[in-house]
């Protein structure tokens, strides 16, 4: 009696060194923002895609984080600001979470081309 045909899913990227699986660990380079950014940066050493992705985490949402802090001193256009940063925050972050779970090197302009660069270029 024979079986149906198994499907394998093989990853393409190197391990991690962080034991997890190469997209969760780029999913969870974005989870907390600067914070799991950081946190990946001084755990992982070896795979230049979670670097990317926690780079990328990095620039993105340090970026946001200024501009909101900027946002606060500024009187009306301030306000406005604050309140248009908020939806493109959570809008990048689900993005950025997705296209990392499914293996995708998804840059956004400027912070994934740094992203890129200090990761030793695409994997």
């Amino acid at each position: 009696m024979s079986e149906g045909p198994v499907e394998t899913q093989e990853s393409s990227q190197e391990a991690s060194s962080t034991g997890l699986d190469p997209n969760l660990a780029g999913l969870l380079c974005y989870l907390l923002g600067l914070i799991t950014g950081i946190v990946f940066l001084i755990i992982e050493k070896e795979n230049r895609f979670v670097r990317f992705h926690a780079y990328q985490s990095l620039a993105v949402f340090g970026a946001l984080f200024v501009l909101s802090l900027i946002a606060r001193f500024i009187p009306v256009v301030g306000t406005l600001i604050s309140i248009l940063l908020a939806p493109v925050g959570l809008i990048l972050w689900i993005l950025l979470m997705v296209k990392a779970y499914q293996g995708e090197r998804y840059k956004i302009p400027l912070a994934g081309d740094w992203a890129e660069e200090q990761s030793g270029g695409p994997a």
